[in-house]
C-alpha cells in the first residue's frame, strides 16, 4: 500500500512538473518580456512552451556535477589514455585549422584540443537533452540559478530565430550547452566564429567553426599568447591555507608568496599574478599556482578542477603529439 501511494505521488509530481512549464506565471511573464523586448509573437511562444517538458533528470544532473568530486577522482574522468590518444588523432586530423586558429587568436593547439576533448570527447558526445527543455527546466525550476538560465533561454530563442532553427530540434547538455565545444546560447551569440567562412556559424558539424569558436572565446577573455598556465607550488607549514579563497581570479604576485611559506617549483617572474589552488589528492592536498591563462580557462567553466583537467590533458596530448611527429 505504501509503495503504491509513493508511486502515485511520484506520478502526480511528474505531471505537475510538466504542466508548470506550460502554465506557470513565470513562463507567462517571460513570454511577455520576449514579446515586448524582441518582437516575438505570444501565440508562437505559448505553442512552443506547450511542447516543452520539465525534466527531473536535468534537475538531478545539475545537483551532482562532476566538479563536486575530489581532484583525485575528477582527474581520472579526463586524464585517460584513450582521451589522450584521441586528442593526438584529432590534432593530426585538424592540424591546419588549429594552426590557423593559433595564428589568428594566439591560442595553442593543445589547449583547444583539450577543451574539446574534455567537453565532448572530440565531438563524440554532444548531449542528449533538448536545449529548450534544459533551459526551461533550469530557468523556472532551479531557483539557485534561475536568473542565469532564463537569460540563456532568452539568448537561445534569439539564436534560433537568427539562425532559422527549430528551437525543439537542438540537443545539448543538461545545462543547455551545445555542439562540439558546448557553447551556451549567450556564448554562441557573443563569441562563436564562422571559421570555415561559409557564411554560417555551425558548431554542431563544422570542426573549423568549433575550433575557431573556442580560440576566439579564449582570446576575447584575455588569453596571453606564450603565457604560463599553471605550475606546482612548494609549501611548508600551514600558512598557505590563509591565501586560499573561492574566487578564481589571480590575487597575488609571485613576490608575495613567501609571506605564506609558498614558492614556485620553477623560475617565475616575481611580478606575475597567481592564484593559489588546492587540489585534493588521496594522501593530502596538492598545491598549484594558477596564472592569468589558467583564469581564462575557468571562464569556460567556472571551476579550478575543470581548468586543471584541461591544462594537464593538454600537456599529455602535446607530449604524445610531439613524440609521434
Amino acid at each position: 500500500m505504501l509503495a503504491r501511494r509513493s508511486l502515485f505521488i511520484f506520478v502526480l509530481l511528474l505531471i505537475t512538473l510538466r504542466a508548470v512549464a506550460n502554465t506557470g506565471e513565470g513562463v507567462s511573464t517571460f513570454i511577455d518580456k520576449m514579446v515586448k523586448e524582441h518582437g516575438f509573437k505570444a501565440a508562437e511562444l505559448e505553442s512552443l512552451f506547450n511542447q516543452t517538458r520539465v525534466s527531473r533528470s536535468i534537475l538531478d544532473a545539475i545537483s551532482r556535477p562532476a566538479e563536486k568530486l575530489p581532484w583525485h577522482k575528477y582527474r581520472k574522468i579526463f586524464l585517460r589514455r584513450d582521451r589522450i590518444e584521441q586528442g593526438v588523432e584529432f590534432w593530426h586530423e585538424n592540424m591546419h585549422i588549429l594552426d590557423r586558429a593559433e595564428e589568428i587568436y594566439g591560442v595553442p593547439p593543445e589547449i583547444i584540443v583539450a577543451i574539446i576533448g574534455v567537453e565532448t570527447q572530440y565531438g563524440r558526445f554532444t548531449g542528449k537533452y533538448r536545449v529548450m527543455d534544459a533551459l526551461t527546466t533550469l530557468g523556472f525550476h532551479y531557483p539557485k540559478r534561475s536568473a542565469f538560465f532564463k537569460g540563456q533561454l532568452e539568448q537561445y530563442l534569439l539564436l534560433a530565430r537568427e539562425q532559422k532553427l527549430d528551437p525543439l530540434s537542438l540537443k545539448g547538455s543538461y545545462a543547455g550547452a551545445m555542439g562540439i565545444p558546448q557553447f551556451i546560447p549567450g556564448s554562441y551569440r557573443s563569441y562563436a566564429a564562422d571559421f570555415d567562412e561559409d557564411g554560417t556559424i555551425n558548431i554542431w558539424t563544422s570542426m573549423a567553426d568549433a575550433i575557431g569558436s573556442v580560440a576566439r572565446y579564449f582570446q576575447l577573455h584575455g588569453w596571453k599568447s606564450g603565457g604560463m598556465v599553471a605550475q606546482p607550488a612548494i609549501v611548508t607549514g600551514s600558512a598557505w591555507k590563509s591565501a586560499l579563497s573561492e574566487d578564481l581570479e589571480p590575487d597575488l604576485k609571485v613576490e608575495q608568496l613567501s609571506q605564506f611559506s609558498v614558492r614556485p617549483s620553477a623560475s617565475v617572474d616575481n611580478a606575475a599574478r597567481v592564484k593559489l589552488i588546492e587540489l585534493e589528492q588521496r594522501n593530502g592536498p596538492e598545491i598549484w599556482l594558477g596564472f592569468d591563462n589558467f583564469y581564462v580557462i575557468t571562464r569556460y567553466n567556472h571551476s579550478a578542477l575543470y581548468a586543471m583537467a584541461v591544462y594537464q590533458l593538454s600537456r599529455e596530448i602535446e607530449k604524445s603529439f610531439r613524440d609521434k611527429s
